[in-house]
């Protein structure tokens, strides 16, 4: 690999004799998310799909797909997906625990714990199916595991056959045969299956194209609830800071008509938000990539000006900067649970480098016709499966003095990181409900 950089705007990386410009100047990403003719988003991605899931569908336009994406995350169908979701993670979270009294702990690993039922929690929300979740979760978690390999075409061997195997038996379990039982009304995967039928894509093509919804939907919000938790645990101040926060929300709502499953929707959280969006900067590490199909001078804020040649790529790669900028965030390796909160407790979104208001300074969902369509329903998800833990169980470190385990450097580029070990926890069902 070759590395060239000047004064940090750029970096242009050799890789297997490909060139790859990385833009650094956050205030300069315009000049590529906005730019559909010298720039292309699909090619590489169709590498990706094919390499990763086996997935071909030409004849889908992206425009179409990110439509219908958005008519299901959006307004009145977003309410129905969300408020079906805390119920399962409500649902989940106590029928795991309905054979331990509040006097008995259990141990378990944090991040299996998060992923576990978030995953369930979805999955049970988007395919309405109960009775082979857990069977999908084990094949999900093994196929998780070894995907980045099979992204980069580095799976060689042993890991290779389990991982074909992997992806065909998860196929089998999400095939439109076994979707269209046992639920009586139409489910969101269904309806996206019917998406596919109406853009002409082949059967087989339909199920692949569902495994990779399956991911889509699910890799993300059970790492980032982990680092959260993660975060809270290992940082006494910011639990203290939450707690306090969740408090003064039962004290100024005592009618049962707000519940504990959309209280949140009902007040506001300064505290829980930027605590969120802080463990996001930390561990959000999404890819942003554009092959040049013609030769395009990228002008960039300052006005530099870089000459990308056709069939080499440009990338976006936000954790670097701005997320992990010293210049844009002080000291950005400290999780600081209050960064984007100013003294009155309003939000911060001012951040500056050089003296000039930087427009993006975190990208933890993307940007542009790269932002993530399900937003909207992952914070809620993972909003609403922080809060209900805190509030009916008792949780804790089985090791006070515990670090959390560092990053997995093999899941940069793929959404929210996930460690490389896991943090033990012990917990159990609180005496007294809602008590902080």
């Amino acid at each position: 690999m070759h590395i060239k950089t000047t004064k940090m705007m750029s970096c242009q990386v050799r890789v297997a004799g490909n060139y790859v410009t990385v833009l650094l100047d956050a205030n300069s990403f315009d000049a590529v998310l906005n730019d559909t003719i010298f720039l292309d988003i699909s090619r590489h991605r169709n590498q990706i799909l094919k390499r990763t899931f086996n997935l071909q569908m030409p004849s889908i336009k992206p425009a179409e797909e990110r439509k219908w994406m958005e008519q299901h995350f959006q307004g009145l169908s977003l309410s129905k997906l969300c408020t079906s979701m805390n119920t399962h993670i409500q649902n989940l979270l106590l029928s795991d625990q309905k054979d331990f009294g509040p006097s008995v702990w259990r141990q378990d690993g944090l991040f299996s714990f998060c992923y576990s039922l978030l995953f369930r929690a979805g999955y049970l929300t988007l395919f309405e199916r109960r009775d082979n979740m857990t069977v999908v979760y084990k094949e999900f978690r093994k196929f998780d595991g070894l995907l980045t390999k099979l992204a980069r075409g580095t799976i060689r061997g042993e890991e290779s056959k389990t991982a074909n195997l992997s992806r065909e038996r998860l196929r089998e379990l999400l095939s439109p045969n076994l979707l269209s039982r046992g639920s009586e009304s139409e489910s969101w995967q269904q309806s996206y299956y019917r998406f596919l039928q109406k853009e002409e894509v082949d059967t087989e093509m339909q199920n692949r194209a569902l495994l990779l919804q399956l991911w889509t939907t699910q890799c993300n919000a059970g790492p980032a609830a982990f680092w959260f938790l993660g975060f809270l645990l290992t940082h006494p101040e910011a639990m203290k800071a939450l707690k306090s926060e969740f408090r003064n929300l039962t004290l100024q709502d005592t009618s049962l008509q707000h519940h504990p499953i959309n209280m949140l929707e009902a007040h506001s959280t300064p505290v829980f938000d930027s605590a969120l969006k802080e463990t996001l900067r930390h561990t959000a590490a999404v890819m942003i990539g554009r092959e040049v199909v013609q030769d395009k001078v990228l002008r960039m804020a300052n006005g530099q000006e870089y000459h990308l040649r056709q069939g080499d790529r440009v990338c976006l790669f936000p954790f670097v900067s701005p997320q992990m900028d010293p210049e844009i965030h002080q000291d950005p390796q400290t999780f600081k649970y209050d960064r984007f909160l100013n003294d009155d407790m309003t939000v911060k979104d001012k951040f500056y480098k050089d003296g000039i208001r930087v427009k993006y300074h975190t990208m933890p969902w993307g940007a542009g016709s790269n932002m993530c369509v399900g937003k909207e329903f992952a914070v809620s998800a993972i909003k609403q499966f922080v809060f209900l833990l805190l509030t009916y169980l008792d949780l804790e470190m089985c090791d006070p003095e515990a670090k959390l385990p560092p990053i997995n450097h093999s899941r940069y580029g793929f959404g929210v990181l996930q460690p490389d070990g896991d943090l033990q926890i012990r917990y159990r069902l609180k005496r007294t409900q809602h008590a902080m």
